[in-house]
């Protein structure tokens, strides 16, 4: 006795996943092609992303252990120059050049030094503040696609559905009976559509909410190391 998932009802059906795209119409195949795309694209994503991330945390670490160690800024900056990944490192960086740029000025006026202190102290902050946004956006670099994968996908697998079970409506039509070895075939086919949707959307919402997070947490250790970059500079302006 043949096994039933080999028979040929009317349906082309061949109780195998890849037979059952092969044999969807060519809406639903482009609608597993477009779906492929979106989930080959996230998965990429989410391991550049992944690898990314660890490699921000480790030298955050590093360069947190070597800024703790240092009693000079004039100290810490070639150990921030070490560091291309770490977030807080490049937060150091731009304020130690602003404080360079103002510095200088600071000593060759004859104005008043309190004027001059808050104006240092401005300019840097202001660059402090760029430098965190200018973080915050390349941490969140390609996360849009990962929530638009896991928001569209659905829909998109929906629609191969909707398409395909509109073919298998035309088949029964056509032959002129609902039995089910006519109408399963395509059901089953159509039904891969919502499927594959939700493959991709699944993975792509939950590490688009994990990387969230942790951009949020990497953001609030870049505004605290700034916070205390700059009290270090208005320790030292009113020194002055």
């Amino acid at each position: 006795m043949k096994d039933i998932g080999s028979l040929d009802l009317g349906g082309n059906f061949h109780g195998s996943l890849f037979g059952m795209i092969l044999d969807a119409g060519p809406m639903v195949k482009f609608v597993l092609l477009l779906l492929l795309i979106f989930s080959v694209v996230s998965w990429a994503i989410i391991f550049l992303k992944f690898r990314y991330y660890k490699n921000i945390k480790k030298e955050n670490e590093l360069f947190s252990a070597d800024y703790l160690r240092s009693n000079k800024l004039s100290d810490v900056l070639p150990a921030a120059k070490k560091y291309n990944y770490s977030t807080t490192a490049e937060i150091f960086r731009v304020g130690y050049s602003e404080l360079t740029k103002t510095s200088k000025p600071f000593k060759e006026s004859s104005s008043s030094s309190d004027e001059i202190g808050l104006s240092s102290l401005d300019n840097v902050e202001r660059s402090l503040n760029n430098a965190c946004n200018s973080g915050m956006t390349k941490l969140e670099s390609a996360l849009g696609f990962l929530a638009t994968t896991g928001s569209a996908s659905p829909f998109i697998g929906l629609f191969g559905t909707v398409w395909g079970i509109m073919d298998t409506f035309k088949g029964i039509g056509a032959r002129g009976t609902a039995s089910l070895a006519v109408v399963a075939p395509g059901i089953s086919e159509a039904l891969i559509a919502t499927a594959a949707g939700l493959a991709a959307a699944i993975p792509a919402v939950i590490f688009y909410n994990y990387f969230l997070n942790r951009t949020k947490t990497m953001v609030q250790e870049m505004e605290n190391f700034s916070a205390e970059f700059l009290n270090i500079v208005e320790r030292y302006i009113n020194r002055q």
